[in-house]
This record gives structure tokens, sequence and C-alpha cells, in this order.
């Protein structure tokens, strides 16, 4: 589905290898700052080059030189994922003045910036995915995520305001929230929980339909397709992988 197509994915460790596998079949080959990513299909195995470009997106010139290594190296941008560790964990009273500015920083600021970088290669190709990853908490706020609940909805209200202007030039810019998925910052909610990790998942699943937690695997699925051709007509939408977590008609 994404054949031919540039993307600039920010990620953190190890979550590369996890979106990888997610839409891959086979294995990644370090050299220098070089992968080579193979996967195999049903009928062939395809290989194409990623760059590993390492950057703080909460620094302003980082971005600058990360877009402007992937445009060196592959031409253009037609993609960008745009994703990170949210805020921390936590109640109002303990939450400091640098610890909201942290949050604001990581969570909505670097998204700008990513978006402003890729937005000239995008319009002048007349073709673009945006996509930022951000969470459940946008459709329904979670317990003891005080920073995540405040500042990620105004991250999809940027984004359904640019689905709106960028619609024009062949851009389409969605939101995509997940539940509770397999991962360490998911994981990391059982040190709070004081749970053997067998408790802390048999109570996790107890609010989600389908009565287990989801994959990244699963997630990424939805990311690749929003991210193809044949997403084309789905643009301004906020959409949550969450097992049916999230109880709200919007």
């Amino acid at each position: 589905m994404l054949s031919g197509r540039v993307s600039i994915t920010r990620t953190l460790s190890p979550a590369p290898a996890s979106f990888a596998s997610s839409w891959t079949y086979s294995f990644l080959v370090r050299r220098t700052n070089l992968l080579y990513l193979a996967w195999r299909t049903r009928s062939t195995t395809v290989t194409t080059m990623v760059l590993s470009i390492p950057a703080d997106v909460t620094k302003k010139d980082d971005v600058t030189a990360l877009v402007d290594r992937a445009v060196n190296a592959f031409g253009h941008i037609d993609i960008l994922v745009a994703n990170a560790g949210g805020p921390p964990r936590g109640y109002f009273e303990d939450m400091t003045d640098e610890q909201w500015q942290g949050a604001f920083d990581v969570s909505l600021l670097s998204v700008v910036r990513l978006v402003r970088g890729v937005l000239p290669s995008m319009r002048a190709r007349r073709w673009g995915r945006i996509l930022t990853i951000q969470s459940v908490s946008v459709k329904q706020p979670i317990p003891e995520l005080l920073l995540s609940n405040a500042v990620r909805p105004g991250v999809a209200g940027m984004m359904k305001t640019l689905a709106g202007q960028l619609g024009k030039d062949g851009i389409t810019v969605n939101t995509v929230c997940p539940g509770k998925i397999m991962t360490d910052r998911f994981l990391g909610g059982q040190k709070i929980s004081g749970l053997s990790r067998e408790q802390y998942l048999a109570r996790a699943v107890e609010d989600v339909p389908v009565g287990r937690i989801g994959t990244p695997e699963e997630f990424a699925n939805v990311i690749v397709f929003l991210a193809s051709d044949r997403a084309s007509y789905v643009t301004g939408v906020s959409v949550q992988v969450d097992g049916g977590l999230v109880r709200g008609l919007l």
C-alpha cells in the first residue's frame, strides 16, 4: 500500500522495531545511520532503505535538520507520522510548571514544527499524509494522565483545522488514538498499581469489550492504511484503535 512513498516516522526506542514488524515479515539491518528494511509478502520479498536520524523534536533546530536530511536523501516527503512518548502520569498537585511546559513542547509544539517542515514538499507534489499518534484521552479522559488529557485534545483540534485547510492540496490530516496497546508505556502503569503483571493485565481488560490488550501490529495496520492511497477520502478524523474502550458516539 505504501510502495514508493517516503515517510518521516517519529518514534522512540524500541518503537521502530515494533512499528516495522507490523507491516513487515523479515528484518532490519543497521549500517551506520542507514537501515535496510526488507519484508516478505505472499509473492515476493521487497527491500528498501530507511534513514535513521536521531533528533530531539522539542528542539527547533533538530526538527529542521531532520526534515532537511530526509529531503536530501530521498528528494521529497510523502508521509509524516508524528509520535512521541506521552507526558508523565500524576495528579494536579504533583505537576510543576516545567512539566506542563514539557507536555506542551513534546506533544503539541513538536507536531507543529514537523508539519511546518514537511508541508512544502507535500504541497509541491500535491500529495501528502499527515498523521499524529495521540491517545484515547482525546475522546475520553484517562485517570492519572492529567497532562495527556489536557494537551492531546489540542493536537487533535489543530489537526482537524489543518484538514480543512490542506485538502485542496491533496493532503490528508488525521489523528490516531491508541487505547490499551501492549507497549512499555502501558506496562509502566503496573508499577504504580502495585499489582503483579497478571493482575494488572486482568484488571486492564475489564473495560475493553474485545477482552484483551491490543498489539502494536494491530495499531500500526491502521497507520499504514491511513498513510496509503486507499484512505484518500479520509481526512480530519480522530480514529481510536481501542477494542471498543471509548464509549462515546463521537
